[in-house]
């Protein structure tokens, strides 16, 4: 009877909270008011869920329209990041013995005709280095996949795509890589990914709501169209905050996600820029092994983002200075606007943050 009282007590003071989650420590501060109104007028359109993570407490939770914190939302790109973790996670377990091993090793009945794709490693994947013709960023093109959505394998179809550059050579963002990585953890762990990452992930950290994108000949989609819940995208957030630690337990090592999220290599692009913000001081965000990283610089802000990204304004953020995390999920697919939480970050969130 007290244990029902309890409940019904924890559902009066705080609605949005179900049987199991804890309720949050709201984050009040009057440029959060500011920005809960811009984002309900559409200033800020088509987004999803706003969280704030900080100190491992919950701090800051909505959602707009019709999403709520049980909905399913498509991470899109964004879960290229998880695939880096899961990279980590089999390292860690020496399933896969070294990063510059050659990736057609794990299809060894495939002949490329370009003798270049036998020098492409799991390392070059992991950078989006791996020299296929193929670019999905800049808007220059030629973008495959849709194309490859149409064919009945797509990892085959990735196999065969032409050549551009040497492996190692430059950068640049497709979906292809982080399919064939995938493609070559599943044979290297001889299980799915779904299975896998299931196993060492998402049920240890208590993720267990989500569908996957599986392709004709059942490989898991691990270059996004990943659904999921924005608290587990938290959890994730946190666990890379933390170093590869949730809740006092190791899952990954804490050298996988230092090398992983180092973020070096320079790609002419700039988040911030693209947010179309007044007055932030920009620079070309860095990448990592399927993680971004940009500094942030406006009026007294200077810092390092990490994140994961995907189309349409999906992002798992780190700050590691302000020891948070925070998830954005939205709706502005294929234009600018999905990077206005770059400004939502910079002119509200960071400051309600640093006034705690």
């Amino acid at each position: 009877m007290q244990a029902k009282f309890t409940y019904l007590l924890l559902f009066l003071l705080f609605p949005k909270v179900a049987i199991g989650q804890r309720p949050i420590d709201t984050l009040k501060h009057p440029l959060l008011d500011t920005m809960m109104a811009k984002v309900q007028k559409a200033d800020y359109p088509n987004i999803h869920s706003i969280l704030v993570q900080h100190n491992d407490r919950l701090v800051f939770e909505e959602y707009f329209g019709n999403h709520t914190a049980d909905s399913l939302h498509d991470i899109r790109s964004a879960f290229k990041s998880i695939t880096s973790l899961l990279t980590g996670i089999a390292m860690d377990k020496g399933i896969i013995a070294n990063l510059d091993t050659p990736v057609l090793q794990y299809f060894p009945n495939y002949e490329p005709k370009d003798l270049r794709k036998k020098n492409i490693s799991l390392r070059h994947l992991l950078q989006m280095k791996s020299g296929f013709e193929v670019e999905e960023f800049y808007g220059i093109g030629p973008e495959v996949e849709d194309i490859m959505w149409g064919t009945d394998d797509w990892i085959q179809y990735t196999l065969d795509l032409p050549m551009k550059d040497d492996p190692g050579k430059n950068f640049s963002y497709s979906s292809s890589e982080p399919l064939l990585l995938g493609a070559a953890l599943t044979k290297a762990a001889n299980q799915s990914i779904m299975d896998f990452s299931r196993a060492y992930l998402f049920e240890p950290l208590g993720i267990t709501d989500y569908r996957w994108t599986i392709t004709p000949k059942g490989f898991g989609m691990t270059a996004g169209s990943f659904f999921m819940k924005p608290r587990d995208m938290v959890k994730l957030g946190q666990l890379v905050l933390e170093e590869g630690e949730w809740k006092a337990q190791r899952f990954i090592s804490a050298p996988w996600i230092a090398t992983s999220t180092r973020c070096v290599d320079p790609i002419d692009y700039s988040f911030v820029r693209y947010s179309q913000m007044d007055n932030a001081l920009v620079e070309t965000a860095r990448y990592g092994y399927y993680w971004y990283k940009e500094r942030l610089r406006y009026e007294s802000i200077d810092t390092d983002v990490l994140f994961a990204s995907g189309n349409g304004g999906q992002y798992i953020m780190i700050l590691k200075d302000l020891d948070a995390v925070v998830i954005f999920t939205g709706g502005n697919y294929g234009n600018w606007r999905g990077k206005l939480p770059f400004e939502i970050l910079l002119k509200y969130i960071i400051p309600a943050l640093q006034s705690i």
